[in-house]
């Protein structure tokens, strides 16, 4: 056996990837087979590309690269042609212009003679690294092609020669000038139509010391996709200030816009938020799908004991129902899904948002103007005397909006809105710090939810596993007799459907409070949210954390996942 091999399997072992059982087969069966080690490996499934990938680096003393959550400087992909790449199995990602220096991901970076070759090709020292085969065959297509470092690198092209006749400042000042010339305009239109394609909820376009990078928020967690030179930064911010309606000659203060985008058939409404920093103005937009439609209850995770209290509570004519969480929880969501089952003809729905994220048939939809006086506590009166039967706040956060969305629920009206708190049960207390009376929140709150997102398995690829024997333990001790053996969890392997995360979508976990008598007692004691949650799980509610863990059994999410967004 190759020394090579050899350390590789030793490595896999000491590391844990690799089984005695299988390291002992596997040595056995290199003696006879004609397959190289790592074929094996990977045939039979004893471990990951990743894992020999990373274990291979170690022994190689090279670093390892994620290329597929990398980012791409565009300039680097152009120095290097596509057929090179190919053939060599190797793909540019970092380009050091003051020192010459070239970063590529390799398939074999210990190969000297590629490495010479591509080095006399591109005219820079090159920085091998160590990444998947596999993966590097999918983003060498991904990124010479469609790719949005492709198409950012033909802009930036442009924009250097329209540049060469006036400086940065002059091209800066002159609004008809270079912000408003294709190249800056392709390369905004570029990020924003890769968002698209890409599921992505938000885009961040942040200065850096020496670059621009831009990320993409995809299944709720940030990836880091493009990385721009800093001599187009203010162009491109200027261009979506101008697209905002924005003031492109204020950058002190932070503005808030938004516009409309197109791509093929396809709609997304952009909120747009200037903050200035350290190195420059960062800009975040939101995407909010036109043509998205709003899931039903089960769709968003809801089941069980869970779905139908929150469907008994919708159904009494009157109270308050808040759904709680951190910002990007999915509160609003599951707010709409619940008007969309409540709405018909024979009601009258007002909801007062900021901002209007779906578009609903049969509602009045209003968006909240601050500085026009409209906000949440002006619009809650002015809706009071629109003759409503629901209607929803889309967020109290003052004693003012609470109080009157009491008095509405008081009155005969059924309210929703959401409230900022870690679990359902803390949603009294807040409401308490507010000024709000014990007496008249018992009187009125029907229910809480509680929620959290988490990243689904991909279903392409999808796999089931034995748990550490810790692991099983603490699911034993979470779930309690809801667990039956043998306990089985799933993961994403990877694949080029999920873009190599293993996650592809989201769905929440949740835990639903009903307002009972004995929760109506803890709240006029003003007792804490521990309390009040105890209590409630004694009369049989699931928490977020144990929701959680059930859908971890069920395949749905990953223990990883649930931990991330709900560890107490």
């Amino acid at each position: 056996m190759p020394a090579l091999d050899s350390q590789l399997l030793d490595l896999l072992s000491q590391n844990g990837r690799l089984k005695p059982g299988d390291l002992q087969w596997l040595k056995t069966e290199l003696i006879t087979s004609s397959e190289p080690v790592e074929a094996l490996l990977l045939k039979h499934n004893l471990v990951s590309e990743t894992d020999i990938v990373k274990t291979k680096a170690v022994i190689l003393k090279v670093e390892y690269i994620d290329i597929a959550s990398a980012s791409v400087v565009p300039e680097a992909i152009n120095v290097l042609p596509e057929a090179v790449a190919e053939k060599y199995l190797c793909l540019p990602f970092n380009l050091d212009q003051t020192n010459r220096v070239l970063s590529v991901a390799m398939a074999n970076p210990v190969d000297l003679q590629a490495i010479e070759f591509i080095e006399k090709k591109t005219g820079y020292k090159i920085k091998p690294y160590l990444a998947e085969s596999s993966i590097l065959l999918k983003e060498i297509e991904n990124r010479y092609s469609q790719s949005l470092s492709s198409e950012v690198t033909a802009a930036l092209k442009e924009t250097v020669t329209s540049r060469s006749r006036q400086t940065q400042l002059d091209a800066l000042e002159a609004v008809g000038g270079v912000i408003r010339e294709a190249p800056i305009a392709k390369i905004v239109s570029t990020i924003l139509e890769f968002a698209m394609k890409s599921r992505a909820s938000d885009v961040h376009i942040e200065p850096l010391e020496v670059k621009t990078r831009v990320r993409y928020r995809i299944d709720g967690i940030l990836y880091e996709k493009l990385v721009l030179p800093k001599t187009v930064h203010d162009s491109v911010i200027s261009r979506i200030k101008i697209l905002s309606h924005l003031k492109i000659d204020e950058k002190r203060s932070p503005q808030d816009g938004r516009f409309n985008f197109h791509a093929g058939d396809d709609e997304v409404d952009l909120r747009v938020s200037t903050m200035p920093s350290v190195y420059g103005e960062k800009i975040v937009m939101r995407l909010l799908k036109k043509t998205q439609k709003v899931p039903d209850l089960v769709e968003l995770g809801l089941r069980g004991r869970a779905l139908l209290n929150l469907q008994m509570a919708i159904r009494v004519p009157h109270g308050i129902i808040l759904v709680t969480g951190p910002t990007g929880s999915g509160k609003t969501t599951t707010l709409y899904s619940v008007l969309s089952k409540i709405n018909t003809p024979k009601v009258n729905i007002m909801t007062l948002e900021d901002p209007v994220e779906y578009q609903m048939a049969g509602i009045t939809q209003v968006q909240i103007n601050p500085q026009a006086g409209l906000t949440f506590a002006s619009g809650m009166r002015s809706f009071l005397r629109q003759d409503p039967d629901i209607v929803m706040v889309g967020e109290i956060r003052d004693i003012e909006t609470a109080e009157l969305a009491i008095q509405a629920s008081l009155t005969g009206h059924l309210v929703f809105s959401t409230l900022h708190t870690n679990s359902a049960a803390g949603a009294f207390p807040r409401l308490l710090d507010m000024e709000a009376e014990p007496f008249l929140l018992t009187s009125s709150m029907t229910c809480i939810v509680g929620q959290r997102v988490t990243r689904q398995i991909c279903r392409h690829c999808k796999e089931v596993y034995a748990p550490a024997p810790e692991v099983a333990a603490d699911i034993k001790l979470v779930l309690g007799a809801m667990v039956k053996e043998p306990i089985r969890l799933y993961r994403g392997k990877k694949c080029p459907e999920c873009n190599q995360t293993g996650y592809s979508g989201r769905i929440g976990i949740f835990e639903v409070l009903p307002v009972t008598e004995a929760i109506g007692k803890l709240i006029l004691e003003r007792s804490p949210s521990g309390e009040i949650e105890k209590i409630a799980k004694a009369a049989g509610m699931i928490d977020m954390k144990q929701d959680g863990y059930l859908k971890i059994l069920e395949g749905l999410t990953t223990l990883e996942e649930v931990l991330r967004v709900a560890q107490d």
